[in-house]
C-alpha cells in the first residue's frame, strides 16, 4: 500500500515532463504520450518505472505489469525475468532473406522457362496446318533449347541446392523474369491470333461458296418449274412468298421428283472425277478406256470423254431400277408409297456412312455393297490402290471410310433415293432409257453439251451415250440427259 502511494507521487511530480520529453522505450511497443485519459499516463509510468519496482509487491490500478510486459512482446519479458536488462530488437539475418530472394528468382525462372515452353509448343503445333518443313524445323529447335534450359535449372537446383545468382540483385532478376514471361505470353496470343484469322477466313470461304450453291439451287428451281408449267404439271401460278415458304417442302410433287433426279445426275458427275483421276494416276490409258466402254461414238473434243465414264456409271447404278426391290433380297415385304416416302424422307438428310454405321447389313447396305462391286472392277481397284482389302472388305459385309468409298457412297444415296421416290406416286413413275443409235429426240432427250452446232443439210444426229435415263410421271416427261456422236460444236 505504501508502494503504491509512493509511484502516485512520483507519478504526480514527473507528469509535465512525461507529456513533453517522454518517449517509448525500444521494443516497448509504440505507446503515444498524447493517449486522452489517465490510463494512457499511467502505462508510459509503469513502461519506465517497472523495473524499479521488481522486487516489490505492489498493485496498480489501471494497468498490472503483467499486461505490460505482454504487450512489449514475449522475448522482451522473457529476459527481463532473467537479468532486469534492456532488450533491443535484433536485425533479421541477411542471409535468410537472400535465400529467399534466391529461390522466388529461381521459381520466377521456371515459370519464364515454362511459359516459354508453351509458346514454343504451340508454333510447332501452327506449324503444321499448313505443313511447312522450314517452320516446323525452326520450332522443333526452338522447343528443344526451352527443354535444355528447363534441364539447366533442375541440375543447378540438384547441385546447390539453390540456383546460381547473377550480378543482379534477386528484386532485378524477378523483374526480368516476370518481362520474359509477359513476352513469352504475348508471342502465344499472337499465334493464337493468326489461328483465329484463319479460321476466320475459312469460315468466310464457306460462307461464299454456301451462297453461291443457294444461288445455283434457286436457278435450278426456277428451270425446274419452268419446265413443268410448260408441260401442265403446275396448275397454277405461285407469288414469291408461297414459294420461298414451300422451297424447302418435302410434300410429295413432281417437283420434288424433279429435283431428286437433279441431285442424281449429279451425283453421277461428281463420282466420274475422282475415278478418272485415279485412273490417269495408276497409268491408264483414258482413250482406249472410253472406247472400250462405246466404240462408235465420235467425240467433238477430247474432253467430252468423260461422258464415256459417266455413262458407265449411269448404266451400272440403274439396273434393276425398274424393280421394286432395286435387285436386293429383301424377303417377301410388300411396301407401300406411303412406306417407299418415309424411306425418301428418314434417308434424306442423314449421311450415308452413318446410316451404315447404325446398320451395315441393312437393305439400303446390301444396296451399296452390290453396287460398288458393278460399278469399280477388280482391275481398276487393284491398279488404284495395289491390292484387293477393300474390296475383299466390302464382300465381307464391310463398309471401309476410306475417302473413295465414301465418295461412292454419296452417289448411291442419290441413286437409292430417287428410287425410293419414284415408288411412292402412285401410279409409279416409269423409267425409260434410250439405246445407243438411236435418232436424236428432243422430247425424249436433252443434249449435255449445250453448244452444237446443226447445219440444214445434216442428218437428224444420233445418240452416242446415254448419260442419265429419262422418266415419266403420269402424261408428263423428264427428258434423258444423252451425248449426240458426231456432231460439231461452237467455240
Amino acid at each position: 500500500m505504501l508502494g503504491q502511494q509512493w509511484l502516485g507521487l512520483l507519478y504526480d511530480s514527473m507528469k509535465p515532463l512525461i507529456k513533453h520529453s517522454v518517449r517509448p522505450l525500444p521494443g516497448w511497443g509504440d505507446y503515444s504520450t498524447t493517449q486522452v485519459g489517465h490510463s494512457g499516463e499511467e502505462l508510459v509510468v509503469q513502461a519506465y518505472l517497472s523495473p524499479l519496482f521488481l522486487s516489490a509487491e505492489t498493485t496498480w490500478n489501471s494497468c498490472s505489469y503483467r499486461e505490460v510486459m505482454l504487450r512489449a512482446g514475449p522475448k522482451e519479458m522473457q529476459n527481463h525475468d532473467n537479468n532486469n536488462q534492456k532488450v533491443y530488437p535484433q536485425p533479421m539475418d541477411e542471409s535468410v532473406n537472400q535465400n529467399k530472394d534466391s529461390m522466388e528468382t529461381f521459381i520466377s525462372k521456371i515459370f519464364n522457362n515454362i511459359s516459354s515452353l508453351k509458346g514454343a509448343y504451340i508454333q510447332l503445333q501452327e506449324a503444321h496446318t499448313p505443313y511447312d518443313p522450314d517452320k516446323i524445323q525452326a520450332a522443333d529447335k526452338l522447343v528443344i533449347e526451352e527443354l535444355m534450359k528447363l534441364s539447366e535449372l533442375k541440375h543447378s537446383y540438384r547441385d546447390k541446392n539453390h540456383p546460381k545468382l547473377t550480378s543482379a540483385t534477386p528484386q532485378d532478376s524477378r523483374l526480368v523474369a516476370e518481362i520474359q514471361e509477359q513476352q513469352n505470353l504475348l508471342k502465344t496470343y499472337e499465334v493464337m491470333v493468326k489461328k483465329f484469322q484463319s479460321q476466320i477466313q475459312t469460315r468466310d470461304s464457306e460462307i461464299v461458296q454456301l451462297q453461291q450453291q443457294i444461288q445455283e439451287s434457286t436457278q435450278r428451281k426456277f428451270k425446274l418449274e419452268k419446265k413443268l408449267k410448260q408441260r401442265g404439271l403446275l396448275s397454277k401460278e405461285r407469288d414469291d412468298s408461297e414459294e420461298e415458304n414451300n422451297f424447302f417442302s418435302v410434300e410429295l410433287t413432281p417437283n420434288l421428283f424433279c429435283s431428286a433426279v437433279d441431285t442424281a445426275y449429279k451425283s453421277i458427275h461428281d463420282f466420274s472425277k475422282p475415278l478418272i483421276n485415279m485412273m490417269k494416276a495408276a497409268g491408264w490409258d483414258l482413250d482406249a478406256a472410253a472406247n472400250a466402254i462405246e466404240p462408235a461414238v465420235v467425240y467433238a473434243s477430247r474432253s467430252h470423254k468423260k461422258y464415256a465414264f459417266e455413262s458407265h456409271i449411269c448404266q451400272r447404278m440403274f439396273i434393276g431400277f425398274d424393280e421394286e426391290s432395286f435387285s436386293v433380297e429383301a424377303g417377301n415385304l410388300s411396301i407401300s408409297n406411303e412406306g417407299f416416302f418415309h424411306q425418301f424422307l428418314a434417308v434424306r438428310a442423314m449421311d450415308p456412312l452413318d446410316i451404315l454405321s447404325q446398320n451395315p447389313d441393312s437393305v439400303f447396305g446390301r444396296f451399296c455393297r452390290m453396287k460398288y462391286l458393278m460399278v469399280v472392277h477388280p482391275k481398276m481397284e487393284g491398279s488404284f490402290f495395289g491390292n484387293l482389302d477393300q474390296r475383299n472388305y466390302v464382300m465381307s459385309g464391310g463398309h471401309p471410310r476410306t475417302p473413295f468409298y465414301q465418295a461412292f457412297l454419296k452417289l448411291a444415296k442419290s441413286i437409292w433415293m430417287l428410287h425410293r421416290l419414284a415408288y411412292s406416286f402412285d401410279p409409279k413413275v416409269r423409267v425409260f432409257q434410250v439405246r445407243n443409235g438411236s435418232e436424236f429426240s428432243e422430247v425424249h432427250m436433252e443434249s449435255v453439251v449445250k453448244n452444237i452446232v446443226l447445219g440444214e443439210g445434216d442428218q437428224r444426229p444420233k445418240v452416242g451415250l446415254m448419260v442419265m435415263p429419262g422418266f415419266m410421271i403420269g402424261a408428263s416427261v423428264i427428258q434423258s440427259q444423252v451425248y449426240l456422236s458426231g456432231v460439231r460444236c461452237a467455240e
